[in-house]
């Protein structure tokens, strides 16, 4: 098919760089991206291909640049996932990403999903009491959950927050380390901390944890109680038995929202025991108020390698497997 030769123009310095990137980062992502040439002209880009590559370099660009307008700043995961979503005639879904921002943090950056399975993630736990998000490192469960956990405290939909995870290095034995409940949970929910300091600033993460208004708890702690008015998160639930799952899954009260989030590639269970978070995603799929999803590589927001890390090791599991 014949080649064409397209001039994409810019308004201002600020809008070709949101583009180009630094040192011409994110112009070679999209150039990766695509099978066509392009040069930067200063103000412009010329685009040679054919006219299906170089109308979708457009849509890309287009689509760049209304993040940038917002006040957010492409990076080279905008310029290659948002390549992705382009090609294939997805365009509409790209905008619609660029478009929620979820919450704006202490420090004034927006929070946006990155990826077309992140804003599943989030329908999700809009729509159901239970969600059970499964996924590798990196696609933003945990940090996501607390974005939803904050959004509603912050509305009022809930009069607390709630953090628990299985200590299966100590055995969920915690009396043996020194300092008291929070002191002794402390190293397993680092995670969860770091969202929340990251959100609401560490000045106003120490006042509501000094109301109550954040509480953590050893998963073992939870047993007995009905857990009300609250937005509960279980981190790492690959890790919980299934007693412990559906113990954990029957504290639901009224008025409040469960997420639980783990990797069923990373369990540390003893061998031969099974995951109470993959027993559960069979178990309850088809259950009326649970949401189950699964996160890809894709989907990972992180070093680019470690989605290549993750899908080599997913390779090798089915290799031996097989074997």
């Amino acid at each position: 098919m014949q080649e064409i030769t397209e001039e994409i123009s810019f308004q201002d310095q600020q809008e070709a760089y949101a583009v180009l990137g630094d040192r011409d980062a994110l112009l070679r992502r999209i150039e990766e991206s695509f099978d066509c040439r392009i040069v930067s002209r200063g103000m412009s880009l010329a685009v040679t291909g054919t006219p299906e590559e170089v109308a979708t370099v457009r849509t890309l660009v287009r689509e760049l640049l209304f993040f940038h307008r917002q006040g957010a700043k492409p990076t080279t995961h905008e310029a290659t996932y948002g390549a992705r979503l382009v090609k294939e005639g997805r365009a509409e879904e790209l905008h619609e990403l660029f478009s929620e921002v979820l919450l704006v943090t202490a420090k004034g950056k927006e929070v946006r999903a990155k990826t077309a399975g992140q804003r599943d993630y989030l329908e999700k736990i809009r729509r159901n009491a239970v969600t059970l998000g499964v996924g590798p490192a990196g696609t933003g469960k945990t940090y996501l959950a607390v974005v939803m956990a904050v959004a509603a405290l912050r509305s009022r939909a809930v009069n607390r927050i709630i953090l628990t995870r299985p200590a299966v290095e100590a055995g969920e034995h915690l009396g043996f380390l020194p300092g008291d409940l929070t002191e002794k949970i402390n190293p397993y929910l680092r995670p969860l901390y770091d969202a929340l300091r990251d959100l609401l600033g560490t000045e106003a993460y120490q006042k509501m944890m000094s109301r109550g208004l954040i509480e953590v708890a050893p998963l073992a702690y939870i047993r007995g109680r009905t857990l009300e008015d609250a937005f509960i998160i279980l981190d790492e639930a690959q890790n919980t038995t299934g007693a412990q799952m559906k113990m954990f899954l029957t504290r639901l009260g009224f008025g409040s929202r469960m997420v639980v989030t783990g990797d069923l590639e990373q369990v540390d269970l003893p061998h031969g025991a099974v995951s109470g978070l993959k027993q559960a995603c069979r178990i309850l799929r088809g259950v009326k108020g649970v949401g189950i999803i699964k996160l890809e590589p894709v989907d990972i927001i992180r070093h680019e390698v470690v989605t290549r890390i993750v899908e080599a090791y997913g390779a090798w599991e089915k290799r031996r497997g097989r074997a």
